[in-house]
């Protein structure tokens, strides 16, 4: 799933490079990660230009929709069309979402300009009040008890295979989807974190897959967009192999997220975030 050949483009390019070891310059061909402006637009209206490895756009604009809260659901998206224009000098695609009219309505009247960059995913939000800093809870279904006391050892251990460009360029974000076994059943790849999630999120939700029976599984730090993102579309439980940050863990126990970082195949750290709701 996800080889590093894909239709449209690869993910990584070729660039010449100097490398320096010592007093020793050799000239080498190198691979870096493709980074393209990807504007995403509404019923012909341009909401956000994000920056993205152009790959899998229309199951990242699908998530990046229903992830944002811009759709609830993906039968909300009537059609999408991905155009890639690579003409040498600034490559960039566009998506074009034609998305149910009530949706579009909701949409403009919050609208924002957002100029998407790769370490960021609220640059250029209007108020705090658009943060939706206030989750609704995710359906406790019992996933959390059938999992595996081995699933985040053995995510940990298998993601490494699922990323090709990571191991070409060293420079991209991972996010898994995994089974209660900790098996890897989905894998995306991307120079956003943000985007690598929001391409999980929208192949799951294009293949209809019960979101609420499987885990998140993140190579980045657990930033609080991420949580907040997975708490959206009713994910359980979100790993990742870096930190998370405070307000991570606070999105967490609101929507009852169980949240585990520093993930290895020997050790993890548990936020104790997945307690039932006081109220």
């Amino acid at each position: 799933m996800n080889e590093l050949e894909t239709t449209g483009q690869p993910g990584a390019v070729e660039r010449q490079v100097h490398r320096h070891r010592g007093a020793a310059v050799e000239t080498v061909t190198d691979h870096v990660g493709q980074e393209w402006p990807v504007a995403l637009v509404f019923n012909g209206i341009s909401h956000a230009v994000m920056m993205c490895t152009p790959r899998d756009l229309e199951a990242f604009a699908v998530g990046f929709a229903i992830s944002e809260g811009i759709v609830g659901r993906g039968s909300d998206i009537q059609d999408i069309e991905v155009e890639l224009h690579d003409d040498g000098e600034l490559p960039h695609a566009e998506v074009q979402l034609q998305v149910v009219q009530q949706a579009f309505v909701a949409l403009k009247e919050k609208r924002r300009a957002l100029a998407g960059r790769t370490g960021c995913g609220v640059c250029g939000i209007e108020s705090i009040d658009l943060l939706d800093l206030k989750p609704d809870r995710v359906p406790d279904t019992g996933f959390l008890q059938r999992l595996a006391p081995d699933a985040i050892a053995r995510a940990a251990r298998e993601l490494p295979q699922h990323q090709a460009l990571t191991r070409l360029t060293g420079g991209l974000h991972a996010a898994a989807w995994c089974d209660a076994a900790g098996a890897i059943r989905y894998a995306f790849e991307d120079v956003g974190r943000h985007n690598a999630l929001d391409k999980l999120i929208g192949q799951l939700v294009l293949d209809r897959v019960d979101t609420k029976e499987g885990f998140v599984f993140l190579s980045s730090r657990a930033s609080y967009e991420l949580v907040r993102k997975a708490a959206r579309v009713d994910v359980p439980m979100v790993a990742t192999i870096s930190a998370p940050s405070s307000l991570a863990i606070a999105i967490a126990r609101k929507a009852g997220v169980r949240l585990v970082s520093f993930c290895r195949e020997t050790s993890y750290v548990d936020y104790d975030t997945a307690q039932p709701s006081q109220s």
